[in-house]
């Protein structure tokens, strides 16, 4: 058997509401789904939080623009009680027969926490997040009704009506960079995400459930190519670097405080949208061969679900697909 992972599950991300407004942005999500669906992507992540347009609402759009997509909708228990959140997945996959996956988070932006009377430490909130996907899996699963009696949520015979059928089951997905998230993703064997150090840096995965990576891509013929694109795209901006290190002054997230002490570029890897405050990810940059070998790299070291950021255009998912294909090659040959 070989030791290398046969193949990539790769997710999309959908744009966030807070740079466009009303129909522009509509026939923003739009666009993206439909270029994440003829990629072939298995997903695409839709953003939580309490400036952003209703993750199900953004959810349904994508289901209704698109033939195979399902979204992957970022589900905080600040929001919306375990119940409500099951029944938003399984009305999706009973209406549009099509499976809705979830990253289950547990942080935020500091003021948006606050602003709902969030007073919960890091850790528990993550405890908090695995009784509530807990919650949400047995209701989406169990034919029987749910009793549960935890520190943060009791319900007792509750039921769903609408059963999702065995192949619109959810993935759960929770971010791993942190001990209390990676626990939380043991403890519900769910996907664990992590923002990653440069290849070369990257630590194996260790741990038995499945673990993946969310970052962005900038891919073209050649090097130089590819940098013009991403200066072009994330120019320096001190505005942005400022409210960066205010956001990061006011954030108790693992992986925004490890990403800001990350160096600006290193070789393909580089952190300038993020400590721009443009994105919220680490992105490679360089010709295909190298952007290719890389993402091959942390696939052999077990991250085998990549999120990739939010495109700009079509063309740029036509780039990393040539850079995904390079990756699955280097896989086939060293099986």
């Amino acid at each position: 058997m070989s030791e290398y992972p046969s193949d990539i599950s790769v997710f999309g991300t959908c744009p966030p509401s807070v740079q466009e407004h009303g129909r522009d942005y509509l026939d923003r999500v739009r666009d993206v789904a439909r270029w994440s669906d003829e990629a072939g992507h298995e997903g695409i992540l839709v953003y939580t939080d309490n400036k952003s347009v209703d993750c199900w609402l953004v959810a349904q759009t994508v289901i209704d623009a698109t033939a195979r997509l399902s979204p992957l909708v970022a589900v905080q228990a600040a929001y919306m009680h375990p119940f409500s959140a099951a029944k938003m997945v399984a009305g999706l996959a009973y209406l549009y027969d099509r499976p809705v996956h979830l990253n289950i988070v547990a942080g935020g932006f500091g003021g948006d926490l606050e602003a709902l009377g969030e007073s919960l430490p890091h850790d528990a909130r993550y405890d908090r997040a695995v009784e509530y996907a807990t919650i949400m899996r047995q209701l989406l699963t169990s034919p029987q009704p749910v009793t549960f009696d935890g520190a943060y949520y009791s319900v007792a015979g509750l039921r769903l009506e609408t059963l999702p059928a065995p192949h619109l089951a959810s993935r759960f997905l929770v971010s791993g960079s942190s001990p209390a998230g990676m626990a939380a993703a043991c403890a519900l064997s769910a996907t664990a995400i992590v923002y990653p150090e440069p290849p070369e840096q990257q630590a194996p995965v260790v741990s038995s459930v499945p673990q993946g990576l969310r970052i962005g891509v900038i891919a073209r013929p050649t090097a130089a190519a590819a940098w013009e694109v991403a200066h072009a795209r994330f120019p320096e901006d001190r505005a942005g670097r400022i409210s960066h290190r205010l956001a990061m002054s006011h954030s108790d997230s693992s992986w925004h405080q490890q990403l800001s002490q990350a160096a600006d570029q290193q070789g393909t890897y580089w952190m300038g949208p993020f400590k721009n405050y443009k994105t919220f990810c680490p992105y490679l940059v360089g010709d295909y061969a190298t952007v290719g070998q890389q993402i091959g790299r942390y696939v052999e070291l077990g991250y085998t679900t990549l999120i990739l950021d939010a495109p700009a255009e079509q063309r740029d998912l036509e780039h990393t697909a040539v850079v995904l294909d390079i990756a699955r090659g280097s896989l086939r040959v060293r099986a």
